[in-house]
């Protein structure tokens, strides 16, 4: 009989599988907090980070603390707002670096408002930031990734509320932004599937950071929130750096189109 499937020496197969050496990764919005755990993450697998967002010195602080631990890192200041800007800083990333492999777009906004209230300018800039800025980050770097031919990752920090909607606050412009984001991601995977281009979103729910500060010192709806997580607690930033490292590194070479819900089980109990 013909052999059926092909033997594999799995000694070698299996090295380097979270191995980032030799990758430039570009993390917009990569000093809040959840981008400065991925951006550690990335580093520390080997990868060369570019860290971006509106303060140029909140930026170069990481940059330097990332280099005084040894790793290669730069910090530039990019408004996500404004497309020209998030094309000039995709293009700085390869004329520094020489090529942009792994794309993670850590960058989000909240403006909460009721529904009754939601006006045309907070619900647009939530969508400037939030889903617009995402197109175009994947865009600018698919050109440049396409050009090289070698293949690249695409990841987009979500949130559960791409999901689930949010008793008791003001989430439209949050939840609809972040719902056309998984979208997004799968509409990207199936145009560049053919250039080995994988994209795929992270979705956490609440994690620990500056963002949602005023939501966490609301003891009573802190504890509302981790009544419904079937582990128990909050999500902290380091939570997201396991699924971050995976979906960039050869180990996920195979999964395009997907979103993980980072979430401690709140989506498969709702």
């Amino acid at each position: 009989m013909g052999q059926i499937t092909p033997v594999v020496d799995f000694t070698t197969e299996l090295q380097g599988l979270f191995d980032l050496r030799d990758k430039v990764a570009y993390i917009p919005g990569g000093y809040g907090g959840i981008g400065e755990a991925l951006a550690w993450g990335l580093a520390m697998y080997g990868a060369k980070v570019v860290i971006s967002g509106r303060s140029q010195e909140k930026a170069s602080e990481l940059a330097d603390n990332l280099k005084s631990a040894g790793h290669e890192a730069s910090g530039i200041a990019t408004d996500v707002k404004s497309v020209a800007e998030i094309r000039e800083s995709v293009d700085y990333v390869v004329d520094t670096y020489g090529k942009i492999d792994i794309l993670v777009n850590s960058v989000g906004m909240q403006r909460e408002e009721p529904l009754l209230d939601v006006t045309e300018e907070a619900f647009d800039e939530v969508y400037q930031v939030n889903l617009k800025a995402a197109m175009f980050l994947a865009q600018a770097a698919a050109k440049h990734q396409i050009a090289a031919g070698d293949g690249g990752r695409q990841i987009h920090i979500l949130s559960v509320r791409s999901q689930l909607g949010l008793r008791g606050r003001g989430y439209s412009a949050y939840c609809s932004t972040k719902g056309g984001l998984v979208l997004l991601i799968r509409q990207h995977a199936m145009e560049l599937a053919p250039h080995n281009i994988t994209v795929n979103g992270i979705a956490p729910t609440f994690v620990y950071t500056e963002m949602i500060r005023h939501v966490m010192e609301n003891e009573e709806f802190k504890q509302s929130i981790i009544s419904r997580i079937p582990l128990g607690r909050i999500a902290d930033p380091t939570d997201i750096v396991g699924a971050t490292v995976f979906f960039a590194a050869p180990a996920s070479s195979f999964i395009t189109g997907q979103v993980i819900y980072l979430d401690g089980g709140i989506t498969s109990s709702q």
